[in-house]
């Protein structure tokens, strides 16, 4: 931000100007997470005026006013304002943090109003205590928003901002627990049977807190009780619109609770896509970690994920270099990924944090040579596997696309759409067979797609045994007397069916097929994985080939 001379801080309004124009003033201010960690420290050298933590942005119009007063000398409250000796210009800082602040009632200006993803915060703060992290400490503890104002954030970005996919984003986001009161009544603990479930009304139910496996623990013990948890979060969220796509970011692998793994499965609109951040494969290192598993838990829930959730996509984050990580602790982290084959990584290597236990506690004792080459050794591994994965996993599927738009790369001539599959795998198709509109703009809206109302009667002969050459035949002796439009168009927002033809490493490319809806999809048996679905599907692929 920036004042002016021109400016009266009591009644806010601009003063008459001179004729000569005045130099401004710049107002240099740090919000967020760093501020916290470092607070005072900004000030050094004039680096910053103004200092704001993550809990107090409410605070800002207050404290950007009393830089203002002070600026023109008056003489105003100033409990705040810190003197800077060497310019005489003042410093204002806030990094209080909160046990309640939410911004449940903050509605945030999205940055690109067009994008057809939104971001809608649902808690703040970590109770983890994880032994390298620092953001217990610049984020504070846990506290979750009330479903409800998530849920109307939510229906507004869809209904008045033709939002198609929300991203639920939390710095733990699965242990999401809403105890407002509206919640606890909604959702109270009546007793316990004898099986352990709690009972509500004489039924047994199983939204209490539950760890992934028998494996999982928690440092922070006092979790638990009435209200929602994250699958009633997200069953409420899918709920609001059968095309609204749900995904969610940055979960902890301990709560990922089998109600919550039954819920993705049957819900044909929340993502095949989940983030299990193992952060080191080795059980030792996990320990000191403080993760709260072993590499034999956290293999478990994989397990039970793919099981449950047959065509899931799995990333994770991984730490190189933690203190007193042995060669073999590295391996362990190595053997890992090879097990799991992730489809993404976030990949780094150890930075000690100040406040953290392990600045505490422990020694950044790994050389930096040594933390740089295991990376290295770690982003290779991904790489090797995600690419082999893909060419197994991708190459001729018929991916479900929600279209983003045109994509960066993309040139007259030479024009590339862009989106994501239901998996979170980045996909561009071109648009070869776009007609010759006569403009950029044409090309990108018209394409000599199929629609659903084409491809349903197809897939439909394919599955009840009926041959390529009949259906084929028939296809063509309809298509000539019908007076269906050859294009249609596509746009940002809009599903697609894109075959994939190529993999480079975790991003495809492919051709679109037919515009489609996500509930088309669904019903159409393209979601399912089983052998006789996909063999369908490479059947109806191979056919629209020919057509």
């Amino acid at each position: 931000g920036r004042y002016n001379k021109h400016y009266n801080p009591n009644t806010k309004q601009p003063k008459k100007q001179n004729s000569k124009k005045k130099k401004q003033k710049k107002i240099v201010g740090v919000l967020g997470c760093m501020a916290e960690r470092l607070k005072e420290n900004l000030f050094k050298d004039g680096l910053a005026d103004l200092v704001v933590g993550p809990d107090a942005y409410r605070d800002l119009p207050n404290l950007v006013h009393k830089l203002l007063l002070n600026h023109y000398h008056q003489d105003q409250d100033t409990d705040d304002i810190h003197m800077d000796d060497k310019n005489n210009m003042t410093t204002a800082v806030n990094v209080q943090l909160s046990l309640e602040e939410t911004y449940a009632d903050v509605t945030p200006i999205r940055h690109n109003p067009d994008d057809v993803s939104a971001f809608v915060s649902v808690m703040r703060g970590c109770n983890n205590m994880c032994s390298y992290c620092v953001v217990p400490f610049t984020r504070g503890r846990e506290r979750s928003r009330p479903l409800q104002s998530i849920v109307e954030e939510a229906r507004h970005l869809v209904e008045s901002e033709n939002v198609k996919e929300i991203v639920l984003l939390g710095q733990n986001v699965n242990s999401y627990h809403d105890k407002s009161e509206a919640a606890i009544l909604a959702k109270p603990i009546i007793s316990n049977n004898k099986n352990g479930c709690d009972e509500i009304n004489g039924e047994e139910r199983t939204n209490t807190y539950q760890t992934s496996n028998e494996g999982f623990k928690n440092l922070y013990k006092l979790r638990g009780g009435a209200g929602y948890y994250f699958a009633d979060l997200v069953e409420a969220i899918s709920d609001i619109s059968p095309e609204l796509r749900v995904r969610f970011t940055s979960p902890h692998p301990k709560d990922y609770p089998p109600e919550l793994l039954s819920l993705m499965a049957e819900r044909p609109n929340v993502c095949n896509q989940l983030h299990m951040p193992a952060q080191s494969g080795s059980s030792s290192v996990l320990a000191r970690m403080r993760r709260g598993y072993t590499r034999e838990a956290y293999l478990e829930l994989i397990d039970d994920v793919r099981r449950t959730i047959p065509d899931v996509a799995i990333s994770s984050d991984f730490i190189s270099g933690f203190c007193d990580e042995t060669q073999q602790e590295h391996h362990d982290t190595l053997s890992l990924m090879q097990q799991v084959q992730y489809d993404q990584a976030y990949m780094f290597a150890y930075s000690m944090r100040g406040k953290t236990h392990a600045h505490r506690k422990m020694t950044d004792n790994v050389p930096e040579e040594i933390k740089k080459q295991r990376l290295q050794e770690v982003i290779h591994t991904f790489r090797t596997n995600v690419q082999r994965r893909n060419e197994k996993m991708e190459i001729g599927r018929l991916r479900l696309v929600l279209v983003e738009g045109e994509s960066k790369k993309s040139k007259p001539g030479n024009i590339t759409f862009g989106g994501r599959t239901d998996q979170n795998k980045r996909i561009l198709f071109p648009y070869d067979n776009a007609n010759d509109m006569g403009g950029h703009e044409q090309q990108q809206q018209h394409l000599r797609l199929l629609t659903d109302d084409m491809v349903r009667p197809l897939l439909s002969q394919i599955q009840n045994g009926t041959s390529h050459q009949d259906i084929l035949t028939d296809y063509l002796r309809q298509s000539q007397s019908s007076e269906q439009p050859s294009t249609v168009s596509l746009q940002p927002g809009d599903y697609a069916v894109v075959e994939v033809t190529e993999v480079r490493g975790h991003t495809l490319r492919g051709r679109a097929l037919w515009k489609t809806s996500l509930t088309s999809f669904s019903e159409m048996g393209l979601f399912n994985v089983d052998e006789s679905a996909l063999q369908h599907s490479s059947n109806l692929r191979a056919l629209l080939n020919n057509i």
